[in-house]
């Protein structure tokens, strides 16, 4: 697990600031255009990313720039404006939008740059550039309006199911919500995130993203997973058949001990990716 830069804390504070100040706190799903509204920031209607000339954006961003990146956010600082791609599905826009707030209003980020531009990379939870990570944290730590989903999770039971429900109170995606459920947990648990890509003209399934709880890690260390798992996990099978309904089960795993353990799985599809909860036997969500 990466440590999170020293900036965090401060976002988090900027966060919660602008959560209360702008009477948003405590109001699910969490109010994103009304955070934007309190931040003077509107989204730019007249032109849509998804078919946007690339001259009308400045010298700075020309076609060749465009034609690399499929930019799908995008900050005008000094106007005030966000820019968006309007064939992303609603809760994608919402992050994006919380995204490119971020970058006006961390206050390092202000003035540094003209335009701030996004796309699938720099809005992936796992960028490494410095200020797209710091504007995705304080996007999803303004979503989830910090310890109020921690807080949530809490109420609920040890299950995938537990997320996929606060996904639709909050109004953040699923993946998102999982993700975080599983991170921020005081339980022990993980997260195994598959997506199918082409490889030499085959589709072909391989792990996208492992997460695990802290208290997971303090119990059974840091599970290490075959690059090809074929079928040697009973989950594989639901994985490579993209089976929609949800499925429980179990599975060994052995550890860096040369311990074998018993896991319980919750697999589950969402239509782009599929998600494998785990969790050790009979633990439950006290």
């Amino acid at each position: 697990m990466d440590q999170k830069p020293d900036s965090f804390c401060d976002i988090e504070n900027i966060a919660i600031n602008i959560l209360k100040d702008s009477r948003s706190y405590g109001i699910f799903p969490t109010p994103v255009d009304k955070i934007l509204n309190y931040t003077e920031l509107k989204i730019n209607t007249q032109n849509d990313l998804s078919s946007i000339e690339p001259s009308f954006i400045s010298k700075a961003f020309n076609a060749f720039v465009l034609a690399k990146r499929k930019v799908l956010g995008l900050l005008d600082y000094f106007n005030k404006e966000i820019y968006i791609d309007s064939t992303q599905n609603y809760n994608k826009k919402r992050f994006i939008k919380l995204h490119e707030t971020g970058h006006k209003v961390i206050p390092w980020q202000q003035e540094i740059m003209e335009y701030y531009v996004d796309d699938k990379r720099t809005l992936d939870p796992d960028t490494k550039e410095l200020f797209e990570s710091e504007a995705n944290y304080f996007a999803s730590s303004t979503l989830f309006q910090l310890n109020i989903f921690d807080e949530e999770s809490k109420k609920l039971p040890l299950s995938i199911e537990s997320p996929i429900f606060l996904a639709k109170k909050f109004g953040a995606s699923n993946h998102a919500s999982i993700r975080r459920y599983v991170e921020h947990s005081q339980n022990s648990c993980a997260l195994l995130v598959f997506e199918e890509i082409n490889l030499d003209g085959k589709n072909k399934i391989r792990v996208r993203n492992y997460f695990q709880s802290k208290s997971f890690t303090k119990q059974f260390g840091e599970l290490i997973w075959p690059e090809n798992m074929d079928n040697k996990y009973p989950f594989m099978y639901y994985v490579y058949l993209k089976k929609k309904k949800p499925v429980d089960g179990e599975f060994s795993f052995l550890l860096k001990s040369e311990v074998s353990t018993k896991f319980q799985f919750q697999y589950y599809n969402n239509g782009f990716n599929t998600f494998v909860f785990i969790r050790p036997i009979g633990e439950f969500n006290k």
